[in-house]
């Protein structure tokens, strides 16, 4: 079996599903993807210490947004849980690990899920974040690295660019990009080219503009996870998806 890749993927908002280039760009992405035995999804909407596993048996939907018409209320995504999956993360974690099998995948990991597997025949393991400290999600990643040769897929579900504040509502993939959404992606495009994760562990003093395109970090943290379950093995950073969502910017990139 050869080792799974690492996803970053920006993940959108329920409407993901009304975008048409989108949904073709997660679908063509997993269809170059080897076969994953399970996934194991990092999301920014969900932060709980000491790390906790959600549910291992059914996987409820967490409906964690509000205001959006009810269609986005009802979307299902049946996969099987992973509680083989779950055991394996207690072993190489090691550190203090809850449980809380009440707890399914929120809208971070089943949004861009049902574009990429929409049979929702794979296992999937959802577990929360335990810091936004990136130096802590690197190590985090780390020791997650080993399911990839097992098949396991690892994302980190977030977005490149996320102030909502900032949203240019007028144009959807077309919308003009503020100044400070444009400049934080093409520095983040740049240093993961090169590989200086040093910049990247510190973004928030590296980067152009990081305060406004991430007034808080959990959108960009789970990058943190991938490049630990990557880094020991030199892999380039291949951005699969670019561009902007109302101005947000949508980067998502594949570690192998």
């Amino acid at each position: 079996m050869s080792t799974m890749p690492v996803l970053y993927l920006s993940h959108g908002a329920p409407p993901l599903a009304d975008d048409t280039l989108w949904t073709r760009q997660l679908a063509d992405w997993s269809g170059d993807l080897p076969e994953p035995t399970a996934i194991l999804v990092v999301s920014a909407h969900w932060e709980e210490a000491p790390l906790t596993i959600g549910a291992t048996t059914t996987q409820p939907l967490v409906y964690d947004f509000w205001g959006f018409p009810e269609r986005y209320y009802q979307v299902k995504y049946a996969a099987p849980g992973a509680p083989e999956l779950a055991a394996k993360v207690r072993k190489l974690v090691k550190d203090p690990v809850r449980d809380d099998p009440g707890r399914g995948l929120d809208h971070g990991a089943y949004v861009p899920l049902v574009e990429m597997y929409p049979n929702a025949n794979i296992p999937v393991l959802q577990i929360s974040m335990p810091t936004l400290d990136p130096t802590g999600l690197l190590e985090l990643g780390r020791k997650l690295a080993p399911l990839r040769d097992e098949g396991v897929l690892i994302i980190g579900s977030g977005f490149f660019t996320h102030n909502l504040r900032g949203l240019n509502l007028s144009g959807g993939n077309d919308a003009t990009p503020p100044q400070w959404s444009s400049e934080f992606d093409e520095w983040g495009k740049e240093v993961l080219t090169e590989r200086d994760f040093d910049a990247l562990l510190d973004f928030n003093h590296k980067a152009p503009a990081a305060q406004l395109a991430h007034p808080r970090t959990e959108h960009f943290a789970p990058l943190f996870v991938t490049l630990g379950a990557s880094i020991d093995t030199n892999e380039h950073a291949d951005t699969v998806i670019d561009g902007y969502w109302y101005g947000l910017a949508k980067r998502s990139v594949q570690f192998d």
